[in-house]
């Protein structure tokens, strides 16, 4: 029996399908037996991989998925009655289900950013009641990069937020499930806009960009994460055969093919916005500065146009839609997906 496929479209770069070298990068490993739990070469060699790009002096931790790697980060760096600041519509806030609360026991303190990106100004807004034991003491601010709005932040503007961080004796932790996006947009490398720029934790993430599953959580400053693989284990992240995380980010560092697939990703969010921008009735919202492209839609269009190109409403009060583009989205889908909004519209 057939089985139909679901429509190609623009719900998410987690729909896409794994790249081929990474599916060949997991088949050359599944060879004969390594020491499991992380004590294998192949781990090794990913972590010297990731060492090479964001420093000798980081370490680096192996997780399955995104949320495991924010929150586990972040409840390494708290106490309960810490607080972490975000932007409202950061992931850790809309989209993790309480997990970072849950499991940090700490309070979200959130911003309203209109274009999902924190400023010093909006930080300072929650920096009162310090040493008062009857509020709970700011203590990490997490940035999201790309944001999940695909905007980005410049590298001036990550330096200005830690310097602000560091000198009230905090922490900054960035989500970095689209981080290779935010590169090639800033065209800047991974280590100018992270350790660099004055990130002491980072989510790394390339599930969104090509690979199967798994993430990394890399410390700039080793002595945030003395017992981080205690916290590990007892998150149930510690992956058994850990070679198979391992070969997909060595896989996706060689050769740039993070690069390439960020690269591609971007190109095909630029190519969307220009076959919409002018189609009268729509109107995009947010700069595109990475893979994404949010618009506003008369609603009575939307469930006709989700037929044929799955998406997410961003906003249902607004009529706010959010498209995201894969590293492999193609000129033809963007082109199919235009010409059915022009038909819509009319």
């Amino acid at each position: 029996m057939s089985r139909v496929l679901n429509p190609r479209g623009f719900a998410s770069d987690n729909n896409a399908g794994v790249h081929p070298v990474i599916l060949e990068a997991l088949r050359e490993v599944n060879q004969g037996h390594v020491i499991a739990y992380g004590d294998d070469p192949y781990t090794g060699k990913a972590v010297a991989g990731i060492r090479e790009i964001f420093g000798a002096g980081t370490e680096v931790f192996f997780v399955f998925i995104g949320t495991a790697a924010n929150v586990l980060g972040l409840s390494t760096v708290t106490q309960p009655y810490q607080a972490i600041i975000c932007p409202e519509s950061a992931h850790i806030n809309v989209d993790e289900c309480g997990a970072p609360e849950k499991f940090s026991g700490c309070k979200l303190m959130t911003c309203d950013t209109p274009d999902g990106k924190l400023t010093v100004d909006m930080i300072a807004y929650h920096m009162h009641g310090i040493g008062f034991e009857h509020h709970v003491q700011p203590r990490v601010v997490s940035i999201t990069q790309a944001t999940e709005l695909g905007t980005v932040y410049t590298i001036d503007e990550i330096s200005e937020i830690a310097g602000y961080v560091h000198s009230h004796g905090m922490l900054l932790h960035m989500d970095g499930a689209r981080i290779s996006n935010a590169a090639l947009s800033l065209d800047c490398t991974l280590l100018e806009m992270t350790g660099g720029a004055g990130v002491d934790i980072l989510s790394f993430g390339g599930t969104k960009n090509g690979m199967m599953y798994g993430e990394a959580i890399i410390f700039f400053n080793k002595t945030l994460c003395e017992d981080f693989k205690y916290r590990r284990k007892q998150g149930m992240q510690l992956a058994s055969k850990m070679r198979y995380i391992a070969a997909q980010f060595s896989a996706y560092l060689k050769d740039g093919l993070w690069m390439e697939n960020a690269r591609h990703a971007n190109l095909m969010a630029q190519k969307l916005y220009t076959a919409v921008k002018d189609i009268p009735g729509l109107t995009v919202t947010q700069k595109v500065e990475s893979n994404a492209v949010f618009a506003k839609l008369p609603p009575e269009i939307i469930p006709a146009l989700q037929q044929e190109f799955f998406f997410y409403v961003w906003d249902e009060e607004l009529s706010e839609v959010r498209w995201m583009c894969s590293f492999d989205t193609t000129e033809e889908d963007i082109a199919s997906f235009a010409t059915k909004i022009r038909s819509l519209l009319q």
